[in-house]
């Protein structure tokens, strides 16, 4: 009888800003802001690499595909995010929740291979920088972008489907401002305790392995710059990987935080504030680093905006 009277969940709450019912405008505000940001930034480095042939190399190659990447990502949340800050009721439909899962998450597991792909390539630039062009050539490069996304959807489908097979017959109000794995794994009425294992095994190999290889490729990174033998030298070869080294550092601490500690952490306020910075901090973070600190992007940019100007101007 108590199975009869359970009632099948066909669309879930986001309560994520709940906490905070007065800054809801004000809130929306900051967001709808950083939103657009991060659309213009992303756009114009995507477009001033695509536009400067200086920057058809592999680094800006793959750095134009996380730029790209990052909109998507931040795509599948944010309107929806800012949608519900306006709205009294902040509900999204069960297909709605496991699509906007499936492409959020393929999207953050893309950045991780891309980063560790990126990091790949300053090991080859900086050591082993006179078979460069041969060993990164373009035919090499898409097939690691192929392989990343393709990678990268196949781990997203696998845990939607793991956590959306589940039974969902009570509660539905979810403990995030976005459908994320840990909230409703919390809402689901049964366990699959092989299939949390699965997850998480595939949480270590997307973060935990990603990152162990980029840290790998800065060994043999700081392996090779301690051998030059000039103090100018080593602060050239360091300055190419400085931009890159804030984005992991940022991307994969936040990464790890969330999918990578024990479940009985999870606190609604602590994790809103350290999902807004994944999910819309990060995406930001990415062109600004790359513009401020990388000279060529800087070139790259004026040169994009004189072009600009001169045709109005025209």
């Amino acid at each position: 009888m108590a199975r009869e009277n359970q009632t099948v969940v066909t669309e879930f709450i986001l309560s994520g800003f709940s906490s905070f019912p007065k800054l809801q405008i004000p809130l929306f505000l900051v967001f709808s802001l950083i939103y657009l940001l991060t659309l213009f930034a992303n756009i114009i480095i995507i477009t001033a690499i695509r536009l400067d042939r200086s920057l058809h190399i592999p680094m800006y190659f793959f750095l134009s595909v996380l730029s790209f990447s990052e909109i998507c990502y931040s795509l599948v949340i944010i309107p929806n995010m800012l949608a519900n800050l306006l709205r009294e009721k902040k509900t999204i439909s069960f297909i709605g929740c496991a699509t906007q899962m499936c492409i959020f998450l393929g999207f953050g597991c893309t950045d991780c291979m891309l980063l560790a792909v990126m990091g790949y390539d300053r090991y080859v630039s900086i050591c082993k920088p006179l078979r460069y062009q041969i060993l990164m050539n373009q035919r090499l490069c898409t097939k690691l972008v192929a392989c990343s996304v393709s990678l990268a959807f196949i781990f997203s489908t696998s845990e939607t489907i793991i956590i959306f097979t589940l039974p969902f017959c009570g509660p539905n109000k979810v403990k995030q401002f976005f459908c994320d794995m840990a909230p409703l794994l919390e809402l689901a009425c049964g366990r699959n305790y092989i299939g949390e294992i699965v997850i998480f095994i595939l949480c270590v190999l997307v973060v935990f392995c990603s990152f162990l290889f980029i840290l790998l490729s800065y060994f043999l990174i700081v392996n090779t710059v301690l051998k030059i033998p000039t103090t100018a030298g080593k602060l050239k070869a360091f300055s190419t990987c400085a931009s890159h080294l804030i984005v992991v550092v940022v991307h994969f601490g936040c990464a790890s935080i969330i999918y990578l500690r024990p479940k009985s952490r999870y606190t609604l306020d602590e994790d809103t504030f350290i999902s807004v910075s994944y999910t819309m901090v990060t995406p930001l973070l990415n062109p600004l680093v790359y513009s401020l600190r990388n000279k060529d992007v800087q070139t790259a940019l004026k040169k994009s905006l004189g072009k600009s100007s001169c045709t109005q101007r025209m």
